[in-house]
């Protein structure tokens, strides 16, 4: 993979040239990450005013799943990188410009076609890698999801194939709640597609994110894998919540969630962080789901690293030193919106919240708001993640985000 010898000026024929595709809060991060190191970055994203278009260099607006359109950005942007931060968007135009020496994919043009849908990732996990997973089936009827349903038991787990944040996901007691999950999974899906999967459900502990990165050894010149701490994440209707880090787990069950992790991203490729979810159980690991990007859950490492998952991809990316020191038990908590109607949102009671020790809040800057929309969230520090978690979660409660008067 291209690693530049010098990073240029921004706006210059020098600059090192990112196209960021998808400029949501995770996004507006990396974004800032990379521009700290000189990086000129173009944040592209399908509506106008997302939280990267307000710091990148340049913004730009577009269908990011129509091929022919990312091709036509590619070409006029002429990146030395494309950077995916959402799974939406047309794969094969990506394929088709690392194949072809145009940009180079992080990580790559393969891992970002894979893990835009959980049936590719999943069947590559369990059935290539041998990756212990929850048992599966997939569907393209209500007729198969029941008979999927059946095969992996009941109580089951439905959710489309393509969705984010827990969209269209359903726990399924019994035979009398398929219907239901098969509505409620094509109503969440990304895209407009008839084909969603069954997991059995495993009586877990708990979760993690195991954020892990491939990047560069300055010693050797190899890429190599560094792993973050576990961060414990708690989410109402698969949306994140809150985080923290570290998690507290058994050498025996981090040792295994790391062997699963190098796993599944040394087989992904390339460089850059990826954010791997993982079900334990005592000491056993079982898989669910990787991001070969930040994760939302991580965005706990603002406070408890000392650097952040977004200097860490930013780093990654350009073939820079990694470190993933953390520097204090950390805790994240949400920032809900509420339905603004037309109204662009504003935001009381940042001094309250900033008043809780140890803590910081960030704004994403998004244009509308509505009902659960993530619009913002609270990171804070302190000698426990119980007491992190806490100052976290107060001042989340204590920013309001409304309809601007």
């Amino acid at each position: 993979m291209y690693t530049p010898d010098a990073i240029g000026t921004p706006g210059t024929s020098s600059a090192c040239r990112v196209l960021l595709l998808g400029s949501g809060e995770l996004g507006r991060e990396v974004t800032i990450a990379l521009q700290r190191l000189g990086v000129e970055v173009h944040a592209a994203d399908r509506y106008a005013g997302a939280p990267a278009h307000h710091v990148a260099n340049f913004a730009h607006t577009l269908d990011m799943t129509d091929p022919s359109a990312v091709r036509a950005l590619i070409e006029q942007v002429r990146p030395h990188f494309c950077v995916p931060e959402i799974e939406a968007l047309a794969t094969d135009a990506l394929q088709d410009a690392e194949d072809e020496g145009l940009a180079a994919v992080i990580p790559t043009a393969r891992a970002t076609r894979l893990t835009m849908n959980r049936e590719g990732i999943r069947t590559l996990a369990a059935e290539k890698l041998g990756l212990p997973t929850s048992a599966y089936r997939y569907a393209s009827s209500l007729e198969e999801l029941a008979a999927g349903a059946q095969d992996v038991g009941f109580p089951c787990v439905v959710k489309p194939v393509m969705s984010s944040s827990g969209k269209g996901q359903s726990y399924v007691a019994g035979p009398e709640d398929v219907a239901a999950a098969w509505d409620a999974a094509l109503a969440g899906a990304r895209v407009s597609q008839q084909r969603v999967i069954v997991e059995q459900y495993i009586p877990f502990d708990y979760e993690i994110t195991l954020l892990t990165v491939r990047g560069v050894d300055p010693r050797t010149g190899e890429t190599a894998t560094w792993f973050c701490e576990p961060i414990g994440h708690r989410q109402d209707r698969g949306d994140y919540v809150e985080s923290w880090q570290p998690a507290q787990m058994s050498q025996a069950a981090l040792d295994n969630a790391r062997s699963v992790a190098a796993r599944i991203v040394g087989e992904l490729g390339g460089r850059g962080v990826f954010g791997v979810e993982l079900f334990i159980a005592g000491d056993d690991v079982y898989f669910s789901e990787v991001s070969p990007r930040p994760h939302d859950t991580g965005m706990v490492t603002m406070a408890s690293q000392r650097f952040s998952e977004f200097d860490l991809h930013a780093r990654a990316i350009l073939g820079l030193p990694i470190d993933t020191t953390l520097i204090s038990p950390g805790a994240s908590a949400v920032v809900y919106g509420t339905d603004c109607g037309e109204s662009a949102p504003s935001y009381t009671g940042l001094a309250q919240a900033m008043a809780v020790p140890e803590t910081d809040v960030r704004i994403f800057g998004k244009p509308t708001s509505h009902d659960r929309r993530r619009m913002g969230v609270a990171v804070s520090t302190a000698e426990t993640v119980e007491e992190a978690r806490a100052r976290a979660s107060e001042a989340a409660g204590r920013v309001h985000c409304g309809a601007a008067e």
